[in-house]
């Protein structure tokens, strides 16, 4: 071979090289998957400001967002098996472009967040445009990328319509109300009146102008949902909760209240920064979040970003629909109705509320460290879904990156959210791994008062019981052998 030909050849090379370079990936917070999950979060907190905090439909709405986003993508992969659609080939290996995935994953998220977060729908329709595409289009050609992309989500959508979570309202004795519980549940007791000591009692939240009211249990038909990966909610029941009277629940009792009369700045920021304060994008959103985080921290291309939400977010679905029905099923009471019944009429220390700080009081004035506006979680107690939650996907991004290293940082004005008059220094709250992570989250339910110890560590293992169900379909999904 000539040496003008071995140049040439050099130069072809060169050029080549540069050119990738100058195309690469776009990586962590610049890709589209990371920026539509940016979006997500977005609308989840426009959600919880018009309709209040409920996780248990947030949870579906994400985890059902991410379905249809991976759906769309599995077509432009070698192996990988999507969840709902069907008779759609996967594309030519030459149109396997980012261009066309891009397309693909943004037609699929756009029609689910139209649909499940409408109130947005101004905002959604400008982000479509900003990205370059038309957010009008209603193509169902499986040969183009939007096509693919509508196909996925209009499959989701309708697999999903009748799922028991009553999404449209339509169930038999739901009142028409979207969400609305339909098994006939009503609490033992009132919100004035304790009929049984171990079982839920609604309390009173301000409403912000003076009044008050007592909300009703968050969707209590939950355990009924189908699972997304899972093969029932039932799966992964707990055993029941201790028994009223048990040395157990009188010790766990006792440590909610002194470690509520101890809580420490740092400890008051956790209690905060896992409660998630206003414009809330509650659990399922907030490991999203952390899901982010790892994107940024690893430089994720498009592809690592859409299979991981996918496998987070079906966690975080799953996991909820596992916890209701373990609660529901027992219908545990708060520890703010247990203190008050043995403590009554004794002198202990607590939170006094926004002004007062820690104080001596009775034990039936005890309050779990929280504002008036959210009391505590109108639900039943057993078990934790932080925890629950927290564990299921902290295990879920654990198996992901193939380490339990996370690594972030969170600075934090302690009481900011609870006692603004009564503000701390700032503290630094230091996640180094994805489990401590979980189990920091699951404590500061206890811290907060909301929670029992046992609802904690029933919950992280129940979490930890559906990641691992869970990454086993997650395997199957991304084509990989088990």
């Amino acid at each position: 071979m000539s040496v003008r030909i071995l140049f040439i050849l050099f130069i072809i090379v060169c050029s080549c090289k540069s050119n990738k370079q100058a195309i690469a990936e776009p990586e962590g917070a610049q890709n589209a998957a990371y920026k539509w999950g940016k979006i997500a979060l977005e609308a989840t907190a426009n959600d919880t400001e018009k309709f209040r905090p409920r996780p248990t439909v947030t949870s579906r709405m994400l985890g059902l967002v991410w379905t249809a986003v991976f759906d769309a993508w599995s077509r432009y992969d070698a192996k990988a098996v999507p969840v709902y659609l069907q008779n759609v080939e996967r594309v030519a290996v030459s149109d396997r472009t980012l261009k066309n995935k891009e397309a693909a994953i943004s037609y699929a998220a756009y029609k689910m967040m139209r649909t499940y977060f409408y109130s947005d729908s101004v905002m959604l329709r400008n982000k479509m445009k900003e990205f370059g595409f038309d957010p009008d289009s209603e193509s169902l050609d499986p040969t183009t990328p939007e096509g693919i992309g509508n196909l996925a989500a209009k499959a989701v959508l309708e697999n999903r319509q009748n799922d028991g979570s009553n999404e449209t309202g339509t169930m038999p004795g739901s009142a028409g109300k979207a969400y609305a519980d339909y098994t006939g549940y009503r609490p033992v007791n009132s919100a004035d009146t304790l009929n049984d000591i171990k079982r839920w009692q609604p309390k009173y939240f301000a409403d912000g102008k003076g009044g008050k009211f007592a909300p009703a249990c968050l969707t209590p038909h939950w355990g009924k949902v189908k699972p997304l990966l899972l093969d029932s909610g039932s799966q992964f029941r707990c055993q029941p909760p201790p028994a009223i009277g048990s040395v157990q629940l009188q010790q766990e009792v006792k440590e909610v209240v002194e470690l509520q009369a101890n809580l420490t700045n740092e400890q008051k920021a956790l209690v905060e920064f896992m409660r998630d304060g206003p414009k809330s994008v509650q659990q399922a959103g907030h490991w999203l979040i952390f899901a982010q985080d790892v994107s940024v921290r690893d430089k994720h291309t498009l592809d690592e970003d859409v299979k991981m939400y996918f496998a987070v977010e079906a966690a975080a679905m799953d996991g909820f629909i596992a916890c209701w029905d373990t609660k529901m099923e027992y219908d545990f009471a708060r520890p703010y109705t247990l203190v008050h019944y043995y403590y009554k009429d004794k002198t202990i220390k607590g939170w006094g509320g926004p002004e007062k700080g820690m104080i001596e009081m009775k034990g039936q004035e005890w309050r779990p460290y929280s504002p008036e506006t959210f009391l505590c979680p109108p639900f039943p107690s057993y078990i934790s879904g932080h925890s629950s939650i927290s564990a299921a996907c902290a295990e879920i991004l654990k198996l992901f990156t193939g380490s339990d290293h996370f690594g972030i940082e969170v600075k934090r004005i302690p009481g900011e959210m609870t006692e603004p008059e009564r503000k701390g220094k700032e503290v630094t709250l230091k996640f180094n791994s994805f489990t401590e992570t979980a189990n920091m989250a699951g404590l500061s339910r206890v811290l907060g008062g909301y929670h029992i110890q046992c609802e904690n560590k029933e919950g992280l293992q129940l979490g930890r019981n559906v990641a691992a169900a869970v990454w086993k379909k997650y395997l199957y999904h991304i084509g990989e052998t088990i």
